[in-house]
């Protein structure tokens, strides 16, 4: 790839809302750079392991509501092994944690193969990747985001681009560009979800971990009694009282999702990097605990650590408008919606000792539209957001912050800045009616 200076729309961060933002952008005609602070594309459902995908279907577990890029991204996994299309995933069982609530057509997928297709389609698309450019700070003029400067092995380089849009995730562009936002939640002093290290074992067989449910009937969640004797006998210390595992595409194979990293401020390199460490410890401790008490599991293996802590919550780009509690649960779906969606409000308590979950579904209808407008940040121009960062509610944020309804926003936000860059437009201003038609011509469902 040879870098240029100038592109039409500009990708800061190649996670599921990035990697999709720049594939629709390319897909519509403008020339697009997605830097990536890492070594691969994905971000946390790659570097992080965050697995499987949410559900991607109404709360009837009847319609399949993000489709589009998410779609076309499932099924080339699929295609080489990587995957299992939501479709043959339903709730209750293994592949959903036996979840039942919001967890009906998850996704299971294998990271690596997740890498192969975002290099394979980004590679068709003309999408240019710059890989280890960690975002410093946008190039302004007056209040437009005209560029970024990224550090790289071979200095600070500047991009600049006719549209820029943001997918760090924490709202970094948006930040650093005067952008008003919310640091978790207002109402709770600014308290953020807790994180998570997740982590991926092998040498467990699906048999063994039903034979333990089979004996325990009485755990709604896996190996719930054992950690209690555990807790009693000074080998468990986490707050979680069960364990979340979610098998892979292949028997024996599993997602981890149990380390509860309370009180994480994303934004603050001190408090990130003592997430880490911890994460890491609590991995130990918790390979510790399945190894001595889970009958079956005395031989599971590591097979992966992540690459980042996983993060839930942090910034909240404040946009032209706020999606809310009262938005999700009585499924209002605006005019200007770019994607609809049936996620539930997944709010795990933050503080100290907190280890519960708020869980709420849509109280109203089967789904509920994200608006365009919550892409578009007030007072800064030439800029979109994307991602968990997108302006809502830090309760509204818990339910589509997970990665389908990223993937979503992203090729909304991609399709848009493509759109403006041609047309010589302010992202704020586009006819949103033409944004929504070329959604819909490319596979997105919006409701008809």
């Amino acid at each position: 790839m040879t870098l240029q200076a100038n592109y039409d729309v500009l990708v800061v961060g190649g996670g599921p809302a990035g990697v999709c933002a720049a594939l629709a952008a390319a897909r519509h005609g403008a020339s697009v750079l997605v830097a990536e602070q890492g070594g691969c594309l994905g971000g946390m459902a790659t570097r992080g392991l965050v697995g499987p995908f949410m559900t991607c279907y109404d709360k009837k577990g009847e319609t399949q509501l993000i489709r589009g890029l998410f779609e076309e991204i499932v099924q080339r996994m699929v295609a080489i092994g990587g995957a299992i299309h939501p479709s043959k995933v339903r709730a209750g069982t293994c592949f959903a944690a036996w979840h039942v609530k919001g967890h009906d057509h998850c996704t299971p997928f294998e990271p690596e193969a997740l890498q192969f297709v975002l290099d394979d389609l980004c590679r068709e698309a003309g999408v240019g990747v710059l890989f280890h450019a960690t975002f410093l700070q946008p190039a302004m003029e007056g209040s437009r985001v005209a560029g970024a400067d990224f550090a790289t092995k071979g200095g600070v380089r500047r991009v600049m681009a006719r549209v820029v849009v943001d997918a760090t995730g924490d709202g970094d562009v948006a930040f650093r560009a005067g952008a008003p936002c919310e640091l978790g939640d207002p109402a709770r002093g600014g308290a953020m979800q807790p994180a998570t290290t997740f982590f991926r074992i092998g040498g467990l067989s699906e048999a063994a971990v039903e034979a333990v449910r089979a004996k325990y009937p009485q755990d709604v969640f896996c190996f719930k009694t054992l950690i209690a004797q555990a807790r009693a006998e000074g080998r468990w210390t986490l707050p979680r009282p069960h364990i979340n595992i979610y098998r892979g595409v292949r028997d024996g194979e599993w997602f981890v999702n149990v380390s509860r990293l309370n009180g994480v401020d994303a934004t603050d390199p001190a408090s990130l990097s003592d997430a880490e460490s911890e994460g890491r410890r609590q991995v130990r401790e918790i390979l510790a605990f399945m190894r001595d008490y889970v009958p079956g599991a005395g031989g599971i293996r590591l097979m992966a650590l992540p690459a980042t802590v996983g993060i839930r919550e942090s910034r909240h780009v404040l946009g032209e408008y706020r999606l809310d509690i009262d938005d999700v649960l009585e499924g209002r779906v605006p005019d200007d919606s770019v994607l609809v969606c049936s996620n539930s409000i997944d709010w795990h308590s933050g503080g100290k000792d907190a280890a519960g979950t708020v869980y709420l579904e849509v109280r109203d209808g089967d789904w509920y539209g994200v608006p365009y407008r919550c892409l578009v940040p007030r007072k800064v121009d030439g800029l979109l957001v994307a991602g968990r960062c997108v302006s809502a509610s830090a309760a509204a944020a818990a339910a589509i912050r997970v990665m389908p309804p990223c993937m979503a926003m992203g090729q909304a936000a991609g399709t848009a800045a493509a759109i403006a860059a041609k047309s010589g437009t302010a992202p704020r201003a586009i006819d949103a009616a033409s944004l929504v038609a070329a959604l819909r011509a490319d596979g997105v469902f919006l409701g008809e």
